[in-house]
């Protein structure tokens, strides 16, 4: 993975995103970050800044580059062959793209999934996984897990099971293990890629209401392609599209989320979140 700098004089979203988020402080801040697999480029010029502490959801069409953003905030591009990119990224004053210890930045900076991803291990050891590959002492873990699973609202379901198989939960609670799992850290920001998707509707409710309750606590950023789920949860909205000319991700407005809904700037972003195209 190569890393190339951006060119100082190109801020061109940079300053309407960080005055769209009123005064609160910023967590993550990417500027001018564009982002290529081999030759293709994936992400054009995007410069978008994360409030701390506040949910934040990235809205668009399939393959505007929304997942691939999300992704770069915690290098998961890290093991991709040919993968680059091109700009900033900080995590408080941080440079990301730079970082020395990938691991902790991800410990830092956590992600959840599409689909639940619980470890073929039982239900205790996917939430103490990453504390004891930490160092963590023996009660800290023990610790840490129960804290994640009532977090996560678990802990009434499963202390009597929490040594049975992860796989013997529903999808729905295997999804909030997942989200135990990744806080068990004390993580800073967590990000979530479309984490409902394959979740039923009284699922899904359950763990909207779980990402409500993380807010205040973690900054949040989430994809999605509900855009009732982003109203009903983020605080801020990015709307991302497909650049014409070369097919990469662009910014295309970025606002409180009631703003993006109900008086968007763009009439690309009015023509998508009224669903006349996506």
């Amino acid at each position: 993975m190569a890393q190339v700098s951006a060119p100082a004089t190109r801020t061109r979203n940079l300053d309407s995103s960080q005055a769209a988020l009123n005064g609160h402080r910023v967590k993550i801040r990417a500027s001018n970050l564009s982002f290529y697999y081999g030759r293709f480029r994936a992400l054009n010029d995007v410069s978008l800044s994360i409030a701390e502490n506040k949910i934040t959801a990235m809205i668009g069409p399939s393959g505007c580059g929304k997942s691939t953003l999300l992704h770069t905030f915690n290098r998961m591009y890290d093991l991709t062959p040919g993968a680059r990119v091109k700009g900033s990224i900080r995590l408080d004053h941080e440079e990301i793209t730079t970082m020395g210890n990938p691991q902790e930045l991800r410990r830092r900076v956590g992600m959840v999934f599409q689909r639940a991803n619980p470890f073929p291990m039982s239900i205790y050891d996917n939430v103490a996984y990453g504390p004891r590959l930490m160092g963590w002492s023996k009660p800290a873990i023990h610790e840490a897990v129960e804290d994640s699973l009532r977090v996560a609202g678990l802990w009434d379901d499963v202390s009597d099971r929490l040594h049975r198989p992860a796989a013997s939960m529903s999808g729905g609670q295997q999804q909030r293990l997942c989200i135990a799992r990744c806080i068990a850290v004390k993580p800073e920001v967590i990000l979530m890629d479309e984490p409902c998707s394959a979740l039923d509707p009284i699922s899904t409710l359950r763990v909207e209401e779980l990402i409500r309750d993380l807010a205040g606590r973690y900054t949040v950023a989430i994809v999605t392609h509900n855009m009732q789920q982003a109203k009903r949860l983020a605080d801020f909205t990015a709307f991302m599209l497909i650049e014409p000319f070369d097919r990469s991700g662009e910014l295309v407005e970025f606002a409180p989320t009631a703003e993006i809904f109900e008086d968007a700037k763009d009439t690309r972003t009015r023509d998508y979140v009224s669903g006349r195209f996506g």
